[in-house]
């Protein structure tokens, strides 16, 4: 069943001291276009998100939000300069030897030192984050793709009832065909004795009246129209019940119907059709509105 190009997914962990949230949402567009929100630090995530998701969005507007955060006390180590802390002690004990103090230095005393200590930042393994983060990243597709879906079935349900209506409209416009010539006929016939009483002449040729009949029914004949109209209607049921991506198919080919209604409408010459014509576009329009937004 198609699916929306509308949706959502988030997901959320804490896990080996680190916090992940990954956010999917998307909305309509011709053709697969990414972009992305990630740390500075980890810009080199970008690439990666892009080709995973490829592999689970066809088209859309797609963009994915990642926030990574560190725990405290997780993102980096202290270390104690010992050479730094052994010169201040020698220096600081051979003073008070020098000056005949007494040695009371503790160490409280030592740690207010300057560079006593380091902070040594952690070097993190990108295969490791990129491991914990596409975790993250495929349970939120996994919602993204739930919220498509459900979007999807409505769609299909919405689109399954108008082509219903337009089939049970173009059997209506079936049936009333063959009365639009025959209704022609008799307006013709009326025509000429009209005519022929004028001129006090009341011979009318049979024949003729069935030639121009034959024409006139030729002309407003949409056989071949209606034909064509069913076999899209049919295409279309097939192509909204695939599990495919066929938005750009749909696209093409509610224009094709649309074309074999208005053939219809220009040939019909009869004012019922026309209204059931304008019915039928109403119905198309609302169908095309609908598949801008199918993946």
């Amino acid at each position: 069943m198609v699916k929306s190009m509308t949706g959502f997914g988030r997901e959320h962990i804490v896990a080996e001291g680190r916090e992940i949230i990954v956010e999917i949402r998307s909305v309509n567009h011709r053709y697969y276009e990414f972009t992305s929100r990630t740390p500075r630090a980890y810009g080199y995530l970008d690439e990666k998100l892009k080709a995973f998701l490829k592999s689970g969005i066809s088209r859309g507007k797609v963009e994915v939000s990642v926030s990574i955060y560190n725990q405290e006390g997780t993102d980096a180590e202290i270390e104690l300069n010992k050479s730094v802390a052994k010169g201040y002690l020698d220096a600081l004990r051979g003073a008070a030897d020098e000056l005949n103090l007494s040695d009371d230095l503790t160490l409280a005393n030592i740690m207010k030192l300057p560079d006593i200590f380091t902070v040594v930042k952690k070097t993190e393994d990108e295969e490791v984050i990129w491991a914990q983060v596409k975790g993250v990243a495929q349970t939120a597709l996994d919602r993204f793709v739930e919220m498509r879906e459900t979007e999807g079935k409505k769609m299909y349900e919405d689109v399954s009832s108008r082509l219903d209506y337009i089939e049970k409209t173009v059997g209506e416009i079936e049936e009333h065909q063959p009365s639009v010539a025959q209704s022609y006929s008799e307006r013709l016939y009326e025509k000429i004795k009209d005519t022929l009483k004028g001129t006090g002449a009341d011979n009318i040729d049979e024949q003729r009246i069935l030639t121009e009949v034959a024409i006139f029914a030729d002309k407003v004949a949409i056989d071949e129209e209606t034909v064509r109209l069913r076999s899209h209607i049919s295409q279309f049921r097939d192509l909204i019940a695939s599990d495919e991506p066929v938005g750009r198919k749909l696209d093409f080919l509610v224009q094709e119907v649309n074309r074999e209604v208005n053939t219809i409408g220009s040939k019909a010459n009869d004012l019922t059709i026309t209204k059931k014509v304008v019915d039928l576009k109403a119905e198309i329009e609302k169908i095309r509105e609908q598949i801008q937004n199918i993946e």
